[in-house]
């Protein structure tokens, strides 16, 4: 596709493959910018059609769907790293997707991506491509604690064990071998804490990146962020800058999300990537002069990329399935500061994102000590970002 320099003018429509949270709060964002969009979800009442988006309601692989889709934007970006590469590429060779197929196709591949961030001199965990229950011994002798990673389709923690032992190697490998599926180990990182680093950058090149995040997880399910990260001057730059060299290295048109684990001498190693808005950087909806869906918005759609300028410190919290009742009984105990974002799901359940809270306050300490009361989440995890 020719690409147009000149911004994409309001009134445009633009296509989303994928319609939860994170297409909705797209959406939400576009609107303000005068643009329309239509989503190809399979699942009916997505969050992306409850903000007003029209949906197609057909699988991301769907023909007749993926041409409906093309022949109707003018562009199309998606919202997760699930949909099918191959529908992506065959989009683009028909309508203009800025994010492109290729770093989709690295997003979606453990091993591929590893390979990659190698490539681009960024720091990661020793790793070894593992087909066989002997290749599996011999890397936990030579790399010691492992996490065994499906190379593909793990997501929240999906498609990991974590092995310590040569007893727990006969079940780990037939788990995780059982389809066949290609499998990653990776030395396991004894870390301080996990960070992350929202970057955009547009086809002019611009690059700017977000406050960087400090994360806590429950159950590999990301339950709060605090911004920014504490960690010393040094390690936050460290790690932006690591985050524009991937952003560079990639070509990245829109946001890409890279976690790190911060380890014990201050050194930081790149654990995954995410090339869209992504779960922490969910406080720059409160909290930030360009949130980073607007950001992604003017990425692909050739604006000038906008402020991340930070106004306070900032708490996020998940709304998970099992958060949700409660908290809907104790809405009139929020601190003041609370901005509470719900997605419209109608299925709840444990361990689905429901929607988040941002905070924001001079003292996030004082914040964390009122969520501890209200009894919605896991003390021990609030205490953590004390």
């Amino acid at each position: 596709m020719s690409l147009d320099p000149e911004p994409l003018q309001p009134g445009a429509t633009i296509g989303l493959l994928g319609g939860g949270q994170l297409a909705q709060m797209l959406v939400l964002a576009g609107h303000a910018m005068g643009f329309r969009f239509m989503v190809l979800e399979p699942n009916p009442d997505c969050p992306a059609a409850l903000a007003g988006a029209e949906q197609i309601t057909a699988s991301y692989t769907d023909p007749e769907a993926l041409a409906k889709l093309a022949d109707s934007c003018q562009l199309v970006t998606y919202e997760f790293e699930n949909v099918d590469a191959e529908a992506v590429s065959w989009l683009e060779e028909r309508v203009d997707v800025p994010q492109g197929s290729e770093i989709l196709r690295i997003a979606q591949n453990r091993l591929r991506e590893k390979k990659t961030l190698v490539r681009l001199n960024i720091p990661v965990a020793p790793f070894q491509k593992i087909t066989t229950e002997n290749e599996l011994s011999l890397a936990l002798k030579s790399l010691g604690e492992l996490m065994l990673k499906t190379v593909t389709g793990g997501y929240d923690g999906k498609g990991q064990v974590r092995i310590s032992k040569v007893e727990q190697i006969p079940e780990a490998f037939s788990t995780l071998y059982s389809t066949k599926t290609e499998i990653v180990a990776e030395q396991f990182v004894s870390f301080e804490r996990e960070v992350s680093v929202i970057v955009a950058r547009n086809r002019l090149g611009e690059i700017s990146c977000f406050p960087v995040a400090e994360n806590v997880h429950e159950k590999n399910i990301l339950t709060i962020s605090r911004i920014p990260a504490r960690l010393d001057s040094r390690v936050r730059e460290q790690a932006q800058l690591l985050a524009k060299q991937i952003a560079e290295g990639l070509e990245l048109v829109g946001v890409l999300a890279v976690e790190m684990f911060v380890l014990p001498d201050g050194n930081l190693v790149v654990n995954e990537l995410a090339p869209r808005p992504h779960n922490s950087g969910h406080f720059t909806l409160n909290d930030c002069a360009t949130s980073q869906f607007e950001q992604h918005l003017k990425a692909i759609t050739n604006f000038p990329l906008g402020s991340t300028e930070m106004y306070k410190p900032a708490i996020m919290l998940n709304i998970l399935g099992e958060h949700l009742p409660l908290l809907l009984k104790r809405l009139k105990d929020l601190p003041p500061e609370a901005k509470l974002h719900l997605y419209g799901k109608q299925e709840c359940r444990p361990g689905r994102k429901m929607g988040h809270l941002n905070l924001t306050a001079d003292s996030p300490e004082s914040l964390l000590e009122n969520l501890v009361k209200l009894g919605i989440w896991d003390e021990a995890l609030l205490y953590k970002m004390l």
